[in-house]
């Protein structure tokens, strides 16, 4: 049995392919080019000045405050009232997407009529954390699979397959670490490779709170997601 190595990078990872594949073969190898995603606190544009003013509003009285005060702390986040100090939060969002599309990037699947149906087998998940200046730590990254048309993790259409675990700040992981599926989740990327000849995209997604406690967030992380995969003909 021919076991494949599918790289899918939360900040980078390869393939290659060569020949075709005819179709009285056993397994063959999947595999798709690298892939990067990051998390870098400068795209959300933190306004140093106007965030510990923002952070240190009383809300009591108002709490709807926080959200129209938030776009004046930062771009592509909002604002919130805590319930526990009644004071503004800021809630920053990550939200990535690469295009997996195995019909071009897997040589072998080239020479195969694009309705043949294969079935695939991921063997294990794993992901490294082997760059992160972040100073605080990186919030639980939900990965997901969706159709080429969704490219935000929080639409409908979008599956979770599983998370990455919180990492403490300006740290690294020691090797790679088990990614943890959602009850369905190696099933929908099952189901989303199995379909080889369609385009899918792979989303990461998650949210940093920032409280008044909090230092505001600056540095920038990167990953390697790895998932092992083979597949046959039905």
């Amino acid at each position: 049995m021919m076991r494949s190595l599918l790289f899918v990078s939360l900040f980078s990872m390869g393939s290659s392919g060569c020949g075709l594949i005819s179709s009285d073969v056993g397994d063959f190898p999947l595999s798709i080019k690298e892939r990067s995603f990051s998390i870098d606190t400068a795209s959300w544009m933190i306004d140093a000045v106007a965030i510990p003013n923002y952070l240190g509003m009383d809300c009591t009285a108002a709490p709807t405050v926080c959200s129209a005060a938030a776009q004046q702390a930062c771009t592509d986040c909002t604002g919130t009232c805590s319930d526990l100090t009644h004071t503004c939060e800021l809630w920053l969002q990550v939200a990535t997407m690469q295009k997996i599309d195995l019909a071009t990037e897997q040589s072998e699947l080239q020479g195969i009529d694009g309705q043949t149906a294969i079935h695939v087998t991921i063997d294990g998940a794993t992901y490294t954390i082997d760059s992160n200046t972040l100073n605080v730590a990186t919030p639980v990254l939900s990965i997901y699979v969706a159709p080429a048309s969704i490219t935000e993790p929080n639409d409908p259409s979008a599956k979770m397959i599983g998370s990455i675990a919180s990492q403490a700040a300006m740290t690294t992981t020691m090797g790679p670490q088990d990614i943890v599926y959602t009850a369905t989740g190696r099933a929908d990327l099952t189901a989303a490779m199995k379909a080889w000849s369609t385009p899918f995209n792979l989303l990461v997604g998650a949210t940093v709170v920032v409280t008044a406690t909090d230092p505001v967030p600056t540095g920038a992380a990167t990953a390697k997601v790895q998932i092992k995969a083979h597949a046959g003909f039905d």
